[in-house]
């Protein structure tokens, strides 16, 4: 039961549901099975079909041994709905399957899912401001220009320039490097870094390059604290005073410093099932529904830990400011939570680990249209973040240091432009410091003592006869 590793790229999900559709009928045992005094040949019941897939799916590495027998009905539903199922008199259509002894079987043909055409989007090319280009709402017909006299010099003036004695000036502009620049240096270079760490020719099947807040991202960047959470200039976009207590709550379990209400048997479980309606309530999941594809796409590169984070890194980027800070801080609770041997249990009936991914992996990971696998794939991100969360919600250094290095280099080009004779002052170029400081003569090496001029070097000095008389 092997299961192909669906790599980066567009309609992710869509390749997996295909995937295990196709591994589903062709792999799934058939038998004979006898219900109310009949037989049935070539079926198997929902407790078998449960089983094997579930199976499947945890030996899959394209979801990992975290997925629950839950999960696995709650797809076999949906395989019910979709018609790769039908029940042993041939009804499909609806989500009433249910883990028991009740017969199925595969109708003739299972219909695969079509990949979403989406229309084509030209690129946006960004280009930058040339030094020669007028400002807009701004030409040459439009200067205003003072009227002359015409006399015998200015005739004269005119009359060169047109047969090419004088040559004829034009009105240069100096332009600014904008802040609208800055952000669209910001946009492209980290788009530009994430289709380069997921391998693939083009963001545009994966993301809508429009919706992509170059804002946002400079704000992700420097508006954080020293834990590196980010801080809202908007306070009416912050988490409830009283959510924000409760997760204070259960990671510092069990101490509580800001906890004045007295507690009571089983008050941990009322306080997590407060964080759960929170944001179980949400309009929209912290990664926003328009980057639902992006996330998915770099779950394909799982295998690949370190450039799975550096793609997450990128991704988690393009956040809104808000949606970033309610996932560091989520995060960092569920981790704590889950860390903390002195937490009792919050649910009878699944671990800490798994009640964690089970209650926040849809407010995490959401798609706006009905994506079949979305809570599978929602679960192994969740898993993921929970084990790198420190090391993902971190801004890419190496993205930062490439960007600033650009803006600098840009800012260095403008001001030489403007302003070339102070340019060349600050900054001297190779040949102008090789005027203002001419290379020495070197000079010329002293010849060395030969050893073996000499004699008997090695011998002590000797008194000889002087000349004196």
């Amino acid at each position: 039961m092997e299961h192909r590793i669906v790599g980066p790229g567009p309609y992710r999900a869509t390749k997996l549901w295909n995937e295990t559709v196709e591994l589903f009928r062709a792999r799934m045992p058939l038998r004979k099975h006898r219900c109310r005094f009949k037989s049935y040949e070539r079926c198997f019941t929902a407790a078998e079909a449960v089983d094997w897939l579930h199976e499947l799916l945890r030996c899959s590495q394209n979801f990992g041994p975290e997925v629950t027998r839950k999960q696995t009905v709650q797809l076999l539903k949906k395989f019910l709905k979709n018609h790769v199922i039908e029940d042993i008199k041939g009804k499909w259509g609806q989500e009433d399957f249910e883990d028991n002894r009740h017969l199925y079987r595969f109708p003739p043909s299972s219909p695969l899912k079509p990949y979403p055409k989406k229309p084509t989007c030209q690129k946006d090319v960004i280009k930058f401001p040339e030094w020669n280009d007028p400002p807009p709402s701004t030409s040459q017909e439009n200067i205003p220009v003072r009227p002359v006299v015409m006399n015998s010099e200015m005739w004269f003036k005119r009359h060169s320039i047109a047969i090419g004695e004088v040559p004829a000036c034009r009105l240069v502009y100096r332009r600014q490097l904008t802040e609208a620049n800055i952000e669209e240096i910001w946009k492209s270079m980290t788009l530009a870094y994430l289709q380069k760490v997921l391998g693939l020719d083009s963001l545009e099947e994966v993301l809508d390059i429009k919706l992509v807040n170059s804002k946002f991202i400079i704000h992700n960047v420097y508006s954080v604290s020293k834990q590196g959470v980010v801080i809202l200039d908007d306070k009416s976009k912050e988490l409830p005073h009283w959510v924000l207590s409760a997760m204070k709550c259960l990671a510092n379990w069990p101490n509580c410093s800001d906890l004045k209400q007295p507690m009571y048997l089983g008050f941990e479980k009322d306080v997590f099932k407060t964080i759960a309606d929170y944001y179980g309530h949400l309009k929209e999941p912290l990664l926003t529904f328009h980057l639902f594809d992006a996330f998915v796409s770099v779950l394909g590169l799982l295998q690949k830990e370190k450039m799975a984070i550096e793609a997450f890194q990128v991704c988690c980027l393009l956040l809104p400011p808000e949606n970033r800070r309610k996932l560091q801080l989520l995060m960092r609770m569920m981790a704590r939570i889950c860390l903390n041997k002195e937490m009792p249990p919050l649910c009878d009936g699944f671990g800490t680990r798994t009640l964690m991914v089970q209650t926040f992996s849809r407010c995490i990971l959401c798609s706006k249209d009905e994506v079949d696998l979305d809570e599978l794939l929602a679960a192994r991100l969740v898993t993921f973040l929970m084990d790198n969360y420190q090391e993902i919600l971190k801004v890419p250094s190496a993205l930062q240091t490439s960007i600033e290095e650009r803006v600098a280099h840009l800012r260095r080009v403008q001001f030489q432009k403007s302003y070339p004779a102070v340019y060349q002052e600050r900054f001297p170029t190779p040949e102008s410091e090789a005027l203002l400081f001419p290379e020495k003569p070197k000079p010329k090496p002293k010849p060395q003592l030969l050893m073996w001029a000499l004699k008997n070097p090695f011998q002590p000095f000797q008194r000889t006869r002087s000349f004196r008389m």
